[in-house]
């Protein structure tokens, strides 16, 4: 019987448990969770949670596991729990990237499989270099691409602070959605100034240096920011003309976030070189990463080496998880059921905006919706990274009593549930939303 008491469950948390990114302490007040359901999340105090973020935007199938996918996973166990991967080859594998393969857009043939997103990005830009014989990556300041080295260079938010002393050869550039200035009054001024400053930038830097432009089709952790019309076709374009390749990073937004298999089918013609994905490839249920390749790249890595790997790459048990997962995900339809959820979802933000002073503004593309909260004066409440204010602490309380379990990275509130959450569970998410931005409200009423 290994039963504990919770008291000595959190004790142990205290004294042994580290938590990624953050100081520790936190640990002290984080709920313990028995069992999830649905889209929903039981505390072991009885309290019920709906996931209002997907978690990290990653538990895409909610917490119910299809009995096909926990079959596979059964099966492979009893037949093959491991096979590294560079000495045999588990028929699981060959099946899912033929399956991907003929999901995917264009020549996107060749697969990797690493064991998250930050691995596949590392691997990408890995691959980049070797194939172009090429070194500096551009990214976009508002971009997170991964906690690995290579991965944590390329982010452009704060965290890539924690790794610039140990990384090189990336150069980075602004997002056509700026944060303290616009390139212009309309979408299409702004689009073709930035590319210009793009372009500009290429010449600068030389582009015989330059291996890859790697961006986030749609900015997921920066804000749920969707480029204007042109803007991603334009990138396409310069990188075609100066022999750069494009990776396209869809951790976040792959697999019918945005209400399309990839984010980038939202921008007619763009097709990248190398595409990453993670989250949605196994909905979290077990951790698998996705690396696509076009066909001039997998047929260049056919004689060289792809200088990548792990032991954990191409896991069968994670595998076939996967192979399932995704036949569930288009047998059941769930990038339809992201698109009839989208127009509730832009409903739902318009009247928290129309609603209250502390939010600026809101944004949402399929299942993947942000609230950007704004003080008095008309600031944002603080910036990306920055200690919470201690009204935004409030708020952050007042969204667990309120039972929204969600991921917040204030000034940023993501709304980002379960792909397959319905009609009446999203209205209810926002109902639970209102009542706490209304403490937010208050606080700040008090304040002014």
């Amino acid at each position: 019987d290994d039963k504990w008491a919770e008291s000595d469950l959190r004790q142990a948390s205290e004294d042994h448990v580290m938590l990624s990114w953050t100081a520790s302490e936190p640990v002290k007040d984080l709920p313990f969770i028995e069992r999830g359901e649905g889209v929903y999340l039981y505390g072991s105090d009885g309290k019920k949670y709906l996931d209002w973020t997907s978690q990290a935007v990653c538990v895409n199938f909610g917490y119910t596991v299809p009995e096909t996918v926990r079959n596979a996973i059964t099966e492979q166990l009893d037949s093959l729990p491991y096979l590294y991967g560079g000495l045999g080859l588990v028929p699981v594998r060959a099946k899912l990237a033929k399956l991907l393969a003929e999901l995917s857009p264009g020549d996107i043939t060749g697969f990797l499989f690493p064991s998250g997103g930050g691995e596949a990005n590392e691997a990408a830009i890995r691959m980049a270099r070797l194939y172009t014989g090429r070194q500096k990556i551009f990214t976009q300041y508002r971009s997170y691409h991964g906690g690995s080295s290579s991965s944590l260079g390329a982010t452009g938010d704060f965290r890539r602070r924690f790794a610039e002393s140990t990384t090189h050869g990336f150069v980075k550039f602004f997002n056509p959605q700026p944060t303290t200035f616009s390139w212009g009054a309309t979408d299409e001024t702004a689009t073709e100034r930035a590319l210009q400053c793009l372009e500009e930038q290429f010449l600068a830097e030389g582009p015989e240096s330059i291996a890859a432009v790697l961006l986030e089709s749609i900015v997921g952790a920066g804000g749920v920011l969707v480029p204007p019309d042109g803007y991603m076709t334009g990138v396409r374009s310069l990188c075609d003309k100066y022999g750069v390749l494009l990776i396209l990073d869809e951790v976040m937004v792959g697999f019918g976030r945005t209400g399309k298999f990839y984010g980038f089918q939202h921008f007619e013609g763009v097709i990248p070189d190398i595409v990453t994905s993670a989250k949605g490839l196994t909905g979290s249920f077990l951790p698998l990463a996705m690396v696509g390749v076009r066909q001039k790249i997998k047929d260049h890595f056919w004689k060289n080496p792809v200088g990548w790997g792990a032991t954990y790459h191409a896991h069968p048990v994670a595998l076939a998880c996967a192979y399932e997962t995704v036949k569930y995900f288009m047998k059941e339809d769930v990038i339809g059921n992201v698109q009839k959820m989208e127009p509730i979802m832009m409903e739902e933000l318009n009247k928290i905006v129309a609603k209250y002073k502390c939010v600026r503004q809101g944004r949402a593309v399929g299942l993947f919706g942000c609230l950007d909260l704004m003080d008095r004066s008309g600031r944002l409440v603080q910036k990306l990274g920055e200690p919470m204010t201690p009204e935004v602490q409030k708020l952050r309380k007042a969204m667990r009593d309120e039972g929204l379990f969600a991921l917040f990275r204030p000034p940023l509130l993501h709304c980002a549930p379960p792909l397959i959450i319905n009609e009446e569970e999203l209205r209810d998410g926002f109902r639970r939303l209102d009542k706490a931005l209304d403490v937010l409200e208050k606080e700040q009423d008090k304040m002014a």
